[in-house]
C-alpha cells in the first residue's frame, strides 16, 4: 500500500510541475543546467534564476501544450529570425529578442548531446543550429549560431536558415 501511495505522489508531482522529471543526463555526468535553476511558468515560458532571462520553452514554429513542445521548429534566415523576435507578443509580452551568443550558449547542457540542452525544460528541441542575435564582427555577412547537437558554436552566413528560440529580460 505504501508503494502505491508513493507512486501516486510521484505521478501527481509530475502533473503539477513539468520540471519534476529532471534533465536526462548521459554517462553519469552531472547536469550543468539542472532543472533546479529554472522556474517554469504555465504560459510556456521559463526563467533562468541565475541570469534572470525568460526563455520561450519551445523553438519558433512549435507550440506549448502545457507539458511539451508540439510541431516542428521552423527555419529562418538571420534577418527573418530578428524580425520574428521583434514582432512576437508571445505570452502577452512584446520585448522578445534573439539572445546574444553568450546567453544562448548558457543553455548548452554539458551532460548530454543530441540535443545538448535540458530536455525537460526545453522539450523536443531540434539537434540543429539556432541563431543568436550576435553578428560576426569580423564578417558583416555572418552571425553566430549554436548547434544543439553538441553545443558547438559557428559563424554562419546570414542567408542560411537556422532555428530560433526567443528570450527577454536581462541587460
Amino acid at each position: 500500500m505504501k508503494c502505491l501511495a508513493a507512486s501516486s505522489l510521484i505521478v501527481a508531482l509530475a502533473l503539477v510541475s513539468p520540471l519534476a522529471l529532471g534533465v536526462d543526463c548521459q554517462n553519469n555526468i552531472p547536469a550543468s543546467n539542472p532543472d533546479s535553476i529554472y522556474q517554469g511558468h504555465a504560459d510556456g515560458t521559463v526563467t533562468d534564476t541565475r541570469t534572470g532571462l525568460m526563455w520561450k520553452r519551445c523553438s519558433e514554429g512549435q507550440s506549448w501544450t502545457g507539458t511539451t513542445c508540439a510541431g516542428s521548429a521552423s527555419a529562418h534566415t538571420w534577418n527573418q529570425a530578428l524580425a520574428l523576435a521583434e514582432a512576437s507578443t508571445f505570452a502577452g509580452l512584446g520585448d522578445w529578442r534573439l539572445a546574444d551568443i553568450k546567453a544562448l550558449t548558457s543553455l548548452v547542457e554539458e551532460c548530454r548531446h543530441s540535443p545538448a540542452i535540458n530536455n525537460t525544460v526545453f522539450p523536443n528541441t531540434p539537434s540543429s543550429g539556432f541563431w543568436s542575435g550576435s553578428p560576426n564582427a569580423n564578417d558583416s555577412s555572418r552571425a553566430w549560431v549554436v548547434f544543439f547537437l553538441n553545443g558547438g558554436v559557428i559563424s554562419n552566413g546570414r542567408s542560411f536558415t537556422n532555428r530560433a528560440r526567443l528570450v527577454r529580460g536581462g541587460q
